[in-house]
């Protein structure tokens, strides 16, 4: 038996995957050399979630998207060992969502789910939740509050299904949903942008405009000195806000003068 892998040498193997995966995504066989290193440290699904999230999202922005390098077959292959199967559907997933393909990527985790040997990790059922909420189906609800009762405060879980109450617009009491979940202590932080974001969103589908604007000036602010990656979102949103306030702000003295309530 292979001994387990000491502390400081684990952590340098982290070091190590992240790196791969972030600085050589023009390689098209980095995915697989990235399952090896978490292999090696034996990394759990939070750890695996942690880095293959950051590397689906770098590799995207790079222009290298995970979906021109992997496939559905390589997600649904029985023939891996467990950490190198679950790396691979963490990078292709999370890839997915990244794209918004919310009715691929629910039927390829029901696949997954028919088809594997163990069962499916917290974060690969977030991904699920995700593509259900991010439809506005109402099974998604469901399936985000099984999700919660064992994602503990990992922000990467909790991050997926923010995304999706911010994504899925029909939602029952969506918006409601979405704030409470930013409040857990995970992403309560105040200074996560992302966090920010979607809570202004949610803050201007209540027609809380003020209290909106002040969230998405906080994520701004809180964005690292010539971070590009979601400035344009921001200030999108503010915008809309700005405009979600300004329409309402005229519309209130006519609703008021012909004698309709508001």
């Amino acid at each position: 038996m292979t001994p387990p892998t000491n502390r400081p040498d684990r952590a340098a193997a982290l070091h190590k995957a992240r790196a791969r995966a972030t600085a050589t995504a023009d390689d098209p066989s980095w995915p697989l050399h990235l399952a090896e290193d978490l292999r090696d440290i034996r990394a759990d699904w939070k750890t695996s979630a942690e880095v293959c999230a950051d590397a689906a999202w770098a590799a995207r922005s790079a222009g290298r998207s995970v979906l021109g390098l992997l496939s559905p077959e390589d997600v649904l292959a029985t023939n891996r060992d467990p950490i190198t199967t679950r790396t691979l559907a963490h990078l292709y997933l999370s890839a997915l969502r990244f794209d918004f393909r919310c009715p691929t990527l629910q039927r390829l985790v029901e696949h997954l789910a028919q088809t594997a040997r163990q069962p499916l990790d917290c974060y690969t059922r977030a991904l699920h939740a995700f593509a259900l909420l991010g439809q506005s189906r109402p099974e998604g609800l469901m399936a985000m509050d099984e999700v919660l009762a064992s994602a503990e405060e990992h922000p990467k879980t909790l991050h997926v299904l923010l995304h999706g109450l911010w994504l899925g617009q029909d939602l029952d009491e969506g918006a409601e949903r979405l704030l409470a979940l930013s409040l857990r202590p995970a992403l309560a932080t105040g200074t996560d942008p992302i966090v920010l974001f979607r809570t202004a969103g949610a803050l201007r589908r209540l027609g809380r405009y003020d209290e909106g604007l002040s969230a998405i000036d906080r994520a701004i602010d809180c964005l690292p000195p010539g971070d590009i990656s979601v400035h344009a979102d921001l200030v999108r949103e503010r915008s809309l806000l700005c405009a979600a306030r300004d329409l309402h702000q005229h519309r209130s003295p006519t609703r008021a003068s012909s004698g309709v309530p508001s």
